[in-house]
C-alpha cells in the first residue's frame, strides 16, 4: 500500500472512487437527497481545485487507486476507500498519513463525520464536541458529527 500526494492525472479515477463508494455506501444511512448532494459536492471541478491545493492525496494498492483522503489547515475534509476495500485498514492508513501532515503545524485534528465513519474515527482515537444540520431538499435534514482528536 502507498499513500502519495494526487496529480491532476488521478483526479478522473479518484472521482470515481468518490462517486462509487457515496453511491454503494450511504444509501445504507441517508435518503436520496444526502447522498445526491455528496456525490454533487464531490464534483471532477472540486476534486481538481482540491489536488491544486496540495492537500489531497490518494492510497494505491497494487498501482490501484483503492481511497483518498484530503485536508485544510487542521480540518479532515474527506477519508473515501472504495467499498470492496473497506474493513482492511486502508481507511485508517489514510487517516494516519493525513494526521501527520496536519501535526507539522497543529496540536489538534478536526473533522465532520458522516454516519458511515464515526466508528472509525472513533477507534482512531476521535471524539465528537458537537453536531452540524445542514438543510437540504425537499426538507430533509443531514445531521453530523463534529469531530477533534489531539495529535
Amino acid at each position: 500500500m502507498e499513500y502519495v500526494t494526487a496529480a491532476p492525472v488521478m483526479a478522473e479515477e479518484i472521482h470515481k472512487v468518490l462517486q462509487t463508494t457515496i453511491q454503494t455506501v450511504y444509501p445504507r444511512y441517508y435518503p436520496k437527497e444526502v447522498v445526491d448532494f455528496f456525490c454533487r459536492l464531490h464534483s471532477k471541478t472540486r476534486i481538481l481545485e482540491g489536488i491544486a491545493s496540495g492537500n489531497v492525496g490518494v492510497l494505491r494498492e497494487d498501482g490501484v487507486i483503492v481511497g483518498t483522503g484530503c485536508f485544510d489547515q487542521n480540518h479532515i475534509t474527506g477519508v473515501y476507500v472504495l467499498p470492496h476495500y473497506q474493513g482492511r485498514g486502508f481507511g485508517s492508513h489514510i487517516l494516519k498519513c493525513l494526521e501527520a501532515e496536519i501535526r507539522a503545524d497543529y496540536e489538534t485534528s478536526r473533522l465532520d463525520a458522516s454516519l458511515p465513519a464515526v466508528c472509525l474515527y472513533e477507534r482512531r482515537g476521535y471524539h465528537t464536541v458537537g453536531h452540524g444540520v445542514y438543510g437540504l431538499e425537499n426538507g430533509v435534514m443531514l445531521v453530523y458529527e463534529m469531530m477533534e482528536k489531539k495529535l
